[in-house]
């Protein structure tokens, strides 16, 4: 894959991430089912990576690179993976004779994306090569679709899996398209070289070894970047779209806080005078009140609703 595929197939993953992260939280998409759009973006997308894949295996083979072919059967499996599963989902919207059950369809696209992590986990390239580096960065967005699955095949009712994907599959496109780049332009570290053994196996070698290590420093500081950039963009659109997020709420049962306390100050009110200079008992009254406490000259005076007082000595 060079320049125009990697930026191709990136620029895919971000706007079916992003259709994936808006329709969990749609009211009138079926629960226990895909969207059509998300399976048809599918569909094309594996079948570019088949032919972009064969396209790879047949170069290894006439530069007699047995690395570089049995590299592309992998990611033609795994691109098989995902076609299968576009194929079965588009089957129950346009058959009647044919219905897949949705767990099915889960567990393939489970397969598909653990497939794909274990492709990037081990990267059977040059181990010294600066892309691995990458490459290891890129497990972190395959995980979150990983969990993200699995946790629908639990529940698939939730729409919060649909999210968590959507928004993996987003963190992964903008990084795709940064390895283009990375890799295929001026923008490579410096001191370092990409080098090719065929269309579809390359390594990045550095001079030197602190090289290495600046040029495995920018991998990790530019990924810093997307998740910042990842994580301002949900804000943002959280809190265009926050509603569709957040059920509404029984409200009637509620009250102001200032007619509670204006309630409270029509009660009743207490006052506490300090002993006066000549010896005098403290005098406790109460005002706007149906009960009162009145000493006066050293005698208690209780009154109950206003109907009487007795004098206590």
């Amino acid at each position: 894959m060079g320049l125009f595929s990697m930026a191709f197939a990136g620029g895919s993953f971000i706007l079916i991430g992003a259709w994936e992260s808006l329709s969990s939280s749609s009211s009138s998409n079926k629960p226990r089912n895909f969207s059509t759009i998300t399976l048809i973006s599918t569909f094309f997308l594996s079948l570019l990576f088949i032919i972009d894949s064969f396209l790879s295996f047949f170069n290894a083979i006439s530069s007699n690179d047995k690395l570089g072919s049995s590299l592309q059967l992998q990611v033609l499996a795994i691109s098989s993976l995902f076609l299968m599963f576009s194929l079965l989902g588009l089957l129950n919207f346009f058959s009647k004779s044919y219905s897949f059950p949705y767990p099915l369809l889960n567990l393939i696209l489970l397969f598909a994306f653990f497939e794909e992590f274990l492709l990037f986990h081990l990267h059977l390239k040059d181990s010294t090569g600066i892309e691995n580096r990458y490459y290891d960065l890129m497990l972190v967005p395959i995980s979150i679709c990983v969990i993200s699955t699995l946790i629908e095949l639990i529940s698939p009712d939730s729409g919060i899996p649909k999210l968590g994907r959507g928004l993996g599959l987003i963190l992964k496109g903008t990084w795709f398209v940064q390895m283009g780049f990375s890799f295929f332009t001026d923008w490579i570290a410096h001191n370092c070289d990409l080098g090719y053994k065929s269309r579809g196996n390359y390594t990045i070698k550095c001079k030197g070894h602190m090289d290495s290590h600046r040029g495995g420093a920018i991998a990790v500081l530019l990924f810093n970047c997307h998740l910042a950039f990842l994580v301002a963009l949900i804000c943002g659109v959280f809190s265009v779209f926050g509603r569709n997020f957040v059920g509404e709420g029984n409200y009637s049962n509620y009250r102001s806080l200032g007619a509670e306390m204006q309630r409270m100050e029509n009660q009743g009110r207490f006052t506490l005078d300090s002993d006066s200079d000549d010896g005098g008992i403290a005098e406790i009254k109460q005002e706007e009140g149906d009960a009162g406490l009145r000493p006066e000259n050293g005698a208690l005076e209780v009154g109950i609703n206003g109907h009487g007082s007795h004098s206590v000595n």
